[in-house]
């Protein structure tokens, strides 16, 4: 069931800056999103870039410690979000980068949130081409324990996700 809300232009250039790895210069891979949010407008007509909710690339070792905690923290206890996560992890053969495709959807989420987030979520999946990886999430117990997300990335072999071993 398609609810009607449309994406906003931002969302897809934010989703295509992520996706698309060109060698860059330092400044300009600092400036790359490890990880956003986006939220539905107020209106709730629009899916958009939730302001102030983004890791950046040049923010880790600086102000972010661990990225994915610090992802996890952006999530709102009470409300659905839309995430997108830019997964560092390693196998035993290889280093990989991968997007991450989020819907976050607590239990302590209004229903009426919980539906039209649900219903509006294949409009956002459509924009987002080429995603490997999608993860719905209904609370912290799923998302805080990073082996989580190291499974739906590679099952058992991956051993470390953002440089931090499994």
């Amino acid at each position: 069931m398609a609810s009607g809300v449309t994406v906003n232009d931002e969302v897809i250039r934010v989703f295509n800056d992520m996706k698309v790895r060109k060698s860059s210069t330092q400044d300009e891979v600092k400036k790359r999103k490890k990880a956003v949010l986006f939220c539905l407008s107020e209106d709730r007509k629009k899916i958009i870039v939730e302001e102030g909710k983004q890791i950046l690339v040049g923010d880790i070792g600086e102000s972010v410690d661990d990225p994915y905690a610090c992802f996890v923290k952006l999530l709102p206890p009470n409300d659905c979000r839309y995430g997108l996560y830019d997964a560092t992890y390693e196998t035993r053969e290889s280093k990989k980068e991968d997007l991450v495709f989020i819907f976050w959807a607590p239990e302590s989420a209004p229903l009426k949130s919980k539906m039209i987030y649900a219903s509006s979520k294949d409009a956002i999946k459509k924009k987002f081409t080429g995603i490997k990886h999608e993860w719905q999430v209904n609370g912290l117990d799923d998302i805080q324990d990073r082996a989580t997300l190291a499974e739906k990335l590679g099952g058992n072999v991956v051993v470390s996700l953002e440089g931090k071993p499994l």
